[in-house]
């Protein structure tokens, strides 16, 4: 990790400061101009499922989406990060049905739910999880309803060389204004090829999402529908309680944000038409997600409303054992005093 990013998020127990989290952050406007940075934003991170709306974009852009009639349920899902409950795992199935497939041509493998009573329910049941419980098999499914749409194998729609998969490659290089060729490669825990991007061409591919004056007329509007889909079915983005969930449904179409393995947090503000991309350097989940509402916060778009209905994700305390409040996170105080923005932000 670069020893220049700063630490953006403390952990207290007590009154002392038990931990810390370093990480960088990058805030870019429609043109690509960097209006906020924090740490190294040029070094390539993996942004795994966060710029899973990204991968969604073919599904539309080559008619996939309109022939299977998929509505704003479907294209959330493939661009989520699902909790395999009940109406996940339905909807998945359902739409594998709808292209003539089944849960047996996805390449993700399964997962136990990440909800943890659809998963007790699971193991009560004595059914063992599928493919279906991925949280990915949303995404998977899109790719499986774009190969079916032009003709392509089903089998193998994971590898790097598959039209499919060089299809959203093309997206995100041109989306981030970023060559790929030389770009560190790797597998992600669901089987599909990542590709290293910085944070500030993570935040451009969000904020050409947020405000696609520069995209040609049929991206735009696929970029368009995209972020409705995820404004109007929030649940399908991430689950019950979860983050990415409660954002979308108290701020509507002001915020769109999606988690990424590992630290890592995109979201694009329509209104404000900004990308913003973050990665927290240990890959704690639970700092990148208070790091990126703190920005959400700042920035604006969370109202009084959303604000309080927010607060567990904004204030978040530290329990022990006996479910006794220990102490919190919060954000550092120094990175805090750094987050003065443009007034026009």
């Amino acid at each position: 990790m670069s020893k220049s990013n700063p630490i953006l998020i403390e952990v207290l127990r007590g009154t002392m400061v038990e931990s810390r989290h370093c990480g960088a952050a990058a805030i870019v406007d429609g043109e690509g101009s960097v209006i906020a940075a924090w740490g190294d934003i040029e070094r390539p991170v993996y942004a795994r499922s966060a710029i899973k709306p990204l991968q969604a974009l073919p599904l539309i852009e080559t008619g996939a989406a309109d022939r299977f009639a998929l509505g704003d349920e479907e294209i959330a899902l493939a661009c989520a990060s699902h909790s395999g409950e009940p109406e996940h795992v339905q909807r998945v199935e359902h739409w594998l049905t709808r292209i003539g497939l089944t849960p047996d041509d996805l390449e993700c493998g399964p997962h136990a739910p990440l909800n943890e009573e659809a998963s007790t329910a699971l193991m009560r049941a004595g059914t063992p999880a599928s493919a279906l419980h991925n949280n990915c098999s949303g995404k998977h499914t899109g790719f499986l309803t774009t190969a079916v749409h032009l003709g392509l194998a089903t089998r193998g729609y994971i590898q790097p060389d598959h039209p499919v998969q060089r299809y959203w490659q093309e997206v995100v290089a041109q989306m981030s204004g970023t060559d790929l060729a030389p770009a560190p490669t790797g597998i992600d825990g669901c089987g599909i090829p990542v590709w290293g991007l910085s944070l500030r061409a993570t935040a451009v591919a969000m904020a050409q999402l947020a405000a696609p004056i520069r995209l040609a007329p049929v991206r735009a509007a696929a970029a368009a529908r995209v972020l409705r889909a995820m404004a109007n079915a929030p649940l399908m983005v991430a689950g019950s309680g979860r983050f990415c969930t409660e954002v979308m449904r108290h701020a509507g179409t002001q915020v769109v944000v999606k988690i990424g393995a590992e630290g890592v947090y995109v979201a694009a503000l329509p209104g404000k038409q900004l990308g913003v991309a973050l990665k927290i350097d240990d890959g704690a989940a639970r700092a990148a997600t208070l790091a990126i509402a703190t920005i959400l916060l700042v920035l604006g778009v969370l109202d009084d409303v959303a604000s309080r209905a927010l607060g567990p994700f904004l204030q978040p305390v530290v329990y022990n054992r006996a479910g006794l409040a220990v102490g919190a996170l919060r954000a550092a105080p120094g990175w805090l005093h750094q987050l003065s923005l443009p007034t026009a932000v």
